[in-house]
C-alpha cells in the first residue's frame, strides 16, 4: 500500500465500504527506527508511534517517520494528551493521522477536530511554509489537501466515554473511534455495546462515511484477540507492540535453548 497513491484515510474508507480487508498495524513504543523499518517491510498496513505510553518525544518520533516513509508505510501518532500544542507539533512533522487519547465527551471530540484544522475552521498554528508536513514549503498543494487526507481517531478510555460513544462518533470530523479493553470500567459487555453503537451509526450513514471502528486486543492473547476484532467488524486493528513482539520472541528463544537436551 503506497502512501503516495492512497492516503491511510482513503484506505480506511475502502475498508468501511468492504472493498478491502481491515487495516492491521502495531504500536511502536521503543521509538526505534530499526523496529519501524522492520515493521514496514513485514507488511503492516500502518504503524502507530506511541507517545502516550512510549518514552519518546518529537525528536524521537521523527526518525521513525523517516523509516516508515521510506518503506511507504503510513504512520499514526498517538499523542501524550489531547491538546492543541501537542497536535500542532505532531501534525507539523507529517503523520498520516493522529490518535487523541482521553476523548470522553462530544466536546472533547470537537476540540480534537479543531486542533487539526487551520483558522477559521480550527485553531492549528500556521507554520506550513517551513515544516516537514509540507515538504518544508515545497508542496504547493499542502493546504488544499492536508485536512482532507488527515485521519482523526478519538480514543475512548473511560466508562463515561463509552456511555457517550455514539455522540462522540457523530461529531463532524471524527473519522474513527478507538476502543480498548484496558481502561477503568471498560467491561466486555460495555465494550460490545459501544462497538454496536459505532457500527450502527456507520451503517446508517452509508458508503464512504464514518465513523470507523478501531481497537486493540487484550494483552493476554494478542493474535487471537486481533482476529476476533476483525470478525466483530473492526475496520482498523492495532494487533501488538514492538515491545511485546520482541519479548515473546526472546522468551521463546531462551526457553527453547534452555529446554533442549545437551549433546554428549
Amino acid at each position: 500500500m503506497a502512501a503516495e497513491s492512497k492516503s491511510l484515510k482513503a484506505c480506511l474508507i475502502s475498508v468501511g465500504n468492504r472493498e478491502q480487508e481491515p487495516l492491521y498495524g502495531l504500536f511502536l513504543a521503543t521509538f526505534s527506527p530499526t523496529m519501524a523499518e522492520i515493521a514496514a517491510h513485514s507488511g503492516y498496513d500502518f504503524a502507530v508511534i506511541d507517545m502516550l505510553y512510549g518514552y519518546g518525544d518529537i525528536p524521537n518520533v521523527l526518525p521513525c517517520l523517516h523509516a516508515l516513509s521510506a518503506a511507504h508505510t503510513p504512520s499514526l501518532i498517538r499523542l501524550p494528551e489531547s491538546s492543541a500544542v501537542w497536535a500542532k507539533k505532531a501534525l507539523d512533522i507529517g503523520p498520516a493521522g493522529l490518535i487523541f487519547p482521553g476523548i470522553n465527551s462530544p466536546k472533547s471530540a470537537r476540540d480534537a477536530v479543531s486542533y487539526c484544522a487551520y483558522p477559521p475552521k480550527g485553531v492549528r498554528g500556521a507554520a506550513h511554509p517551513a515544516v516537514r508536513a509540507s515538504n518544508y514549503g515545497l508542496d504547493q498543494n499542502y493546504l488544499s489537501k492536508c485536512e482532507h487526507d488527515l485521519l482523526i481517531i478519538c480514543q475512548i478510555d473511560s466508562e463515561v466515554g463509552l456511555e457517550s460513544v455514539k455522540d462522540i462518533a457523530a461529531v463532524d470530523g471524527v473519522d474513527c473511534v478507538m476502543l480498548g479493553p484496558l481502561g477503568p470500567g471498560l467491561s466486555p459487555d460495555k465494550l460490545r455495546t459501544a462497538e454496536d453503537a459505532v457500527l450502527e451509526l456507520k451503517a446508517s450513514r452509508g458508503p464512504g462515511k464514518g465513523p470507523h471502528l478501531a481497537g486493540f486486543p487484550s494483552y493476554r492473547n494478542l493474535q487471537e484477540g486481533s482476529v476476533e476484532l476483525k470478525k466483530r467488524g473492526y475496520h482498523l486493528v492495532c494487533g501488538s507492540t514492538d515491545v511485546t513482539l520482541f519479548r515473546d520472541a526472546a522468551l521463546a528463544s531462551v526457553n527453547s535453548f534452555k529446554s533442549s537436551t545437551s549433546g554428549s
